[in-house]
């Protein structure tokens, strides 16, 4: 069965989309713990991160700094946060989360709730600067 990350990238589960490639896909958490936290993920459903093949990986982290980069020019924040955690959905993917302090990176931490209007305006913010 697929996972529900191969759902969302086959259009069967809604998401706000960041950003897509013919490898990768991008969209925000929708249990986020900071305003901006997104997901990118392979458009391969494998499990764990590192058996993904070399380039594939490379593409996955390189994307995640172009992403990255662009949710900083959208969002007030110190740094952006990168887990590789793997266990909560058997499909590899990468948080970018936001945050201003270490507090700010646990998982732990209540989850934020958002309009879909405000998770589309988040969205659409963070992919228009997308670049390269």
């Amino acid at each position: 069965m697929a996972s529900i990350f191969t759902r969302i990238i086959q259009g069967d589960i809604p998401c706000h989309k960041i950003y897509e490639d013919d490898r990768v896909f991008s969209f925000l958490d929708i249990n986020p713990v900071s305003k901006g936290h997104t997901l990118l993920i392979p458009k391969v459903e494998i499990d764990y991160i590192y058996d993904l093949e070399d380039d594939l990986l490379s593409h996955l982290f390189t994307t995640s700094r172009k992403i990255s980069r662009a949710i900083e020019e959208v969002l007030s924040c110190q740094r952006i946060g990168v887990a590789v955690v793997g266990l909560e959905v058997p499909h590899a993917h990468i948080h970018l989360i936001p945050i201003n302090q270490i507090s700010d990176f646990s998982f732990a931490n209540p989850k934020l709730s958002f309009t879909p209007e405000e998770f589309n305006r988040i969205a659409e913010q963070i992919s228009s600067r997308i670049r390269g």
